[in-house]
């Protein structure tokens, strides 16, 4: 959907773990961005016309037979490219440098001097020595003919090079991690003053041109929405509602198991939108399938048959659509894997279409999009920021943070107790540098004294954390203050919660939700 008609740079995919993040920091700039696998026929990326190039990093070594390589011919073509990591060390051995084993590996934050000269170094903010984010047990030695060191550390002598007549840049250190300082700017001084890109890139321009091409596509015909409130399908109903308004029908299933009001904001939300809006209050449903359900995984099948079930029933009621639309967004895309590159994790909304529902196409009108740009484009839709900056949710939703049965006692005293929580980390001004956080009810009773009377209640946990990827997370730091305030509203504001606990463990070993 909405094929790019902007200034576009291509990713291309070493096996590098930042690959997304990469893309995320050039769009950040302004431009438009893609990540392609290394593999990618010369011949296909030169007709997608790129105004640049980006090597990721990758876990390989390029002197190894195996390795990952590129057709060398991509280096005399003209387009700037700026290696990264495995791609600057790719680059140096393709054109003759030495790429040859650490005798000091460089891991983690690392001093490193800059030559101010460089097109990549040159901003009045960044200074000549500052730190930088390395990992790499292989080195250049010696760079190829041609080019010029422009940054070392004590280490590492080639820490940066540049051929500037071949438009031709490299860094062994990855700018595109927050450890690195002024690494956003490294990469803005690439796209701007080496690739020459303007920056027209924005959520602005990307609405109008998907409302126009959706239009189109969909012309008389009928689109319909499975709408879990979640950020991406809100996202994805309030752009359809301003293309298509009444030819939109938006099935939103309750399952029971929203945080507090969170069922009611939703609808709120759709309130004044020009669609068909269906609310189906299928708690009590699930509830009974539900029934005597402990383990975690039978909680997430049953919920999700029955998510299916439910939709199913009231779709079939519309008889035949046109256009089934889905809240798919780019990293859901990357994560599924193309061609040689890893899954990392299967998306049900990824390349597989539900049998359940009489349709002839399907849209996608976020595929393009990373979340903090899917928000963006709410908050340009005119969406309320408390739906756009939705915490991450699960589809099982609180059944999931319920440990052991659902019963309608323990979904209560959740919901009061995650609403606590929730306004606390707001009014502490937390809420944005938090990824994640929520609460979970224990199935553990403990005894304790409120009233000089004996309790003998549940123990709740809370969860906290910050992460780049998701795919690993290190706890919050939330101040003891806040979690004492937190604390103490909770045990005396919820029934049945005598004890409080923070959970300080990591992803991994731990995963972000208990369930």
């Amino acid at each position: 959907m909405v094929p790019v008609k902007h200034e576009l740079v291509l990713v291309l995919d070493f096996g590098g773990q930042y690959n997304q993040l990469i893309a995320r920091r050039v769009r950040e700039c302004g431009v438009y961005c893609e990540v392609k696998p290394y593999t990618t026929p010369l011949a296909d990326i030169r007709a997608m016309n790129p105004i640049g190039i980006i090597f990721t990093g990758g876990p390989n070594s390029v002197y190894d037979p195996k390795s990952p390589q590129v057709d060398p011919a991509i280096f005399t073509w003209g387009v700037p490219i700026l290696g990264i990591c495995y791609g600057c060390q790719l680059m140096a051995y393709t054109l003759g440098g030495t790429v040859t084993t650490c005798t000091t590996s460089e891991y983690g934050k690392t001093e490193t001097i800059y030559d101010k000269s460089s097109a990549l170094f040159g901003s009045e903010e960044l200074p000549e020595q500052a730190i930088s984010w390395m990992s790499h047990t292989d080195y250049i030695s010696e760079a190829p003919e041609g080019f010029t060191v422009t940054a070392h550390t004590e280490n590492c002598p080639v820490a940066a090079m540049e051929n500037p007549e071949k438009k031709l840049y490299a860094v062994q250190f990855h700018p595109e991690v927050n450890h690195t300082q002024y690494g956003l700017t490294m990469l803005d001084s690439f796209l701007k003053n080496v690739c020459g890109c303007t920056g027209d890139w924005t959520m602005g321009n990307y609405a109008k041109t998907a409302i126009a091409q959706i239009r189109e596509k969909v012309g008389d015909g009928r689109v319909l929405l499975a709408l879990s409130g979640g950020v991406d399908s809100s996202v994805c109903a309030a752009l359809l509602s301003r293309a298509v308004g009444k030819k939109l029908t938006c099935i939103f299933v309750d399952h029971g198991f929203l945080r507090k009001n969170e069922g009611d904001e939703v609808e709120a939300a759709f309130a004044d939108k020009d669609i068909n809006f269906i609310r189906v209050n299928a708690k009590a449903a699930f509830m009974e399938k539900l029934n005597g359900v402990s383990d975690p995984e039978t909680k997430r099948k049953t919920i999700g048959e029955e998510f299916i079930r439910a939709f199913e029933r009231e779709s079939k009621k519309l008889g035949t659509v046109d256009f089934l639309a889905q809240g798919t967004i780019y990293p859901d895309v990357i994560e599924s894997g193309s061609g040689d590159a890893a899954v990392i994790k299967s998306h049900h909304n990824v390349g597989g279409l539900p049998d359940y529902v009489d349709f002839k196409e399907i849209i996608e009108p976020l595929r393009l999009l990373f979340k903090d740009e899917v928000r963006q484009l709410g908050i340009e839709l005119g969406l309320p920021e408390n739906l756009v900056w939705r915490q991450p949710f699960p589809g099982p939703g609180l059944a999931i943070r319920i440990i052991g049965e659902i019963t309608d006692e323990k979904l209560s005293i959740l919901q009061d107790a995650d609403w606590i929580f929730r306004e606390e980390i707001a009014k502490a001004g937390l809420d944005r540098s938090i990824h994640q956080y929520f609460a979970v009810l224990t199935n553990m009773r403990s005894v304790g004294v409120m009233g000089d009377g004996r309790t003998y209640d549940y123990t709740l946990a809370l969860r906290g954390v910050t992460t780049t990827d998701f795919m690993t997370a290190d706890f919050a730091r939330i101040p003891y203050e806040v979690l004492e305030v937190i604390s103490a509203r909770i045990v005396n504001e919820v029934k049945n919660i005598n004890r409080v606990v923070y959970d300080i463990t990591t992803k991994p070993p731990a995963t972000i939700e208990w369930e």
